[in-house]
């Protein structure tokens, strides 16, 4: 993920609520589950998605700890 794409990102998540981010979690980390399946399964094709998908997850807790302050 390039760096403007990142910045992007995180100046979508800061403009989401509290739920909306924790829907957001949640979605990615039942993606992050399927992924781990398919990988396991041997039919994950892009297994660089497994890294995209953890780090937006941190980046997702990361704004959430930010409106927790």
């Amino acid at each position: 993920m390039k760096l403007s794409e990142t910045k992007s990102l995180l100046k979508d998540l800061r403009a989401l609520s509290v739920e909306e981010l924790a829907t957001r979690e949640a979605e990615l980390k039942k993606e992050l589950f399927d992924l781990r399946f398919q990988a396991a399964a041997g039919r994950l094709e892009n297994t660089a998605r497994l890294d995209e998908v953890k780090k937006t997850i941190a980046r997702v807790k990361t704004v959430q700890a930010e409106l927790n302050k």
